[in-house]
């Protein structure tokens, strides 16, 4: 019988147990939130540069079409004509290229998000004459796209310069 009221006494966690085993865990959580906010800031980073690629491949995709229709006579290009799409939803909708295709040539399934794009801007975009780190758009046609974020990289880069 005694036997039975000392391990009742003692089958429960003491108060400085508790203490010191709470402490532990918030050493433990104070270690790994930051490497999970790296971890997260990564994966993000590396979305926005699949995103950057996949747009910018699209969009040569669609000038190397432009001018082999025009170097095969499928289409007659105007004088101001550079060959680049003049909004990012053709590379969506697709193009006609005379018969150089069967069929309407769609270049992107959908547009890819910029993954810290928080208020729904979209991306940069520039023209075939703007300069090449211009963050003015003269609005004529869509010769690459950049991330409107003014947020910094792992690497120290700005988003915006990628």
């Amino acid at each position: 019988m005694k036997l039975t009221r000392l391990a009742a006494k003692s089958a429960g966690l003491t108060f400085i147990e508790l203490v010191l085993a709470m402490a532990i865990l918030s050493v433990l959580a104070a270690v790994a939130l930051p490497l999970a906010e790296i971890s997260v800031k990564r994966s993000k980073e590396i979305e926005l540069q699949r995103a950057l690629r996949d747009i910018r491949e699209a969009i040569d995709a669609y000038h190397d079409d432009w001018v082999r229709a025009v170097a095969e006579q499928k289409i007659t290009p105007s004088v101001d004509d550079t060959g680049y799409p003049e909004e990012l939803e053709e590379l969506v909708d697709g193009k006609e290229w005379g018969d150089l295709f069967s069929f309407k040539r769609r270049y992107l399934r959908r547009i890819p998000r910029d993954p810290f794009d928080r208020y729904g801007e979209g991306w940069g975009l520039r023209s075939y004459e703007d300069d090449p780190d211009s963050m003015v758009h003269s609005g004529s046609d869509i010769y690459d796209v950049y991330s409107l974020s003014d947020g910094i990289a792992l690497d120290g880069t700005p988003y915006n310069t990628w």
